[in-house]
C-alpha cells in the first residue's frame, strides 16, 4: 500500500478542461459570495 502513495502522478495541465457549464456555475458562485468583516470575525452571505 506504501507504494500507491510514494509514486507521483504526472498531470498534463494542457489537458484540464472544464465544461462551460462548470466554469458558469463558479462564477456566478463568486458573484453571489460576500464576506462581511465585523470585530476579528469573517461572515460568509450568499445572496441568491
Amino acid at each position: 500500500m506504501a507504494k500507491l502513495y510514494s509514486q507521483k502522478k504526472q498531470i498534463n495541465v494542457l489537458d484540464l478542461n472544464p465544461k462551460a457549464e462548470t466554469v458558469k456555475f463558479l462564477l456566478d458562485y463568486s458573484k453571489a459570495l460576500s464576506v462581511i468583516n465585523c470585530n476579528k470575525m469573517k461572515f460568509e452571505a450568499l445572496l441568491n
